[in-house]
């Protein structure tokens, strides 16, 4: 329960930070973009092994790819109806909606994969990508939508508050599910977050950072492959 705890708020914390930065400073774009982009390729690792690859060998491709699309479904048609309804500028609740879609699961799957005495590819992926997404997000709702810092500030830290307590779920409840359940869960998260990564981290690092932000991507790809050994 404890290291549960400790790994949920590994990935809240970084959150707030990102989201206090945001609020309080505009980052060079271009080292917003380097962010951006380091986190995407953690994700992306984390995604591969830590996720989808144990759900697809375990559960099979039938189960886990349905839970891949439906993970990526979800986000996606969220996503949307965010940007129908507030149009260009709604990049700020989409990355923050990103977060509770891809972060609920992933935080699950992190506590369910601490019994197993994993779980720390995947802590760094999501913790490097919360930071971005956080500041990219929160300085977003700032200057498009005009929010109070308290407010936006408020928003996301309930959202951090939520990642600590469903990895503290996930974990009091791995004994009490299936593997197959798990295997769903982790699935889910892989395929909301690949939607996150193809809808708006990755096209906004592109957007504020240019061509060489691939060299980024590939340095976080590379970090949390290292950390898998």
């Amino acid at each position: 329960m404890v290291t549960a705890l400790l790994y949920g708020l590994g990935t809240a914390v970084p959150l707030l930070v990102g989201a206090a930065i945001g609020l309080r400073w505009t980052l060079p774009r271009a080292l917003l973009a380097s962010l951006m982009a380091f986190g995407s390729g953690t994700m992306i690792a984390a995604v591969s092994s830590e996720l989808f690859a144990p759900a697809f060998h375990q559960a099979g491709v039938l189960i886990a790819g349905a839970a891949l699309f439906a993970g990526a479904g979800v986000y996606v048609v969220a996503n949307h109806l965010i940007e129908t309804r507030l149009g260009p500028a709604a990049i700020g609740w989409a990355l923050m909606l990103g977060t509770i879609l891809d972060g609920v699961p992933e935080n699950t799957a992190l506590g369910v994969s601490l019994t197993a005495g994993g779980g720390l590819v995947l802590l760094v992926a999501v913790a490097v990508g919360n930071v971005p997404e956080a500041i990219g997000g929160a300085a977003l709702m700032r200057r498009e939508h005009d929010f109070e810092r308290a407010r936006a500030f408020g928003l996301w830290a309930a959202t951090g508050a939520a990642l600590v307590l469903v990895t503290v779920l996930g974990n009091s409840l791995a004994d009490n599910l299936s593997p197959t359940h798990i295997s769903t869960v982790q699935a889910f998260a892989g395929g909301a977050t690949i939607a996150v990564l193809a809808d708006s981290l990755m096209p906004e690092a592109y957007r504020e950072g240019g061509w060489w932000v691939g060299m980024a991507t590939a340095a976080g790809f590379l970090v949390a492959f290292v950390l898998q050994d």
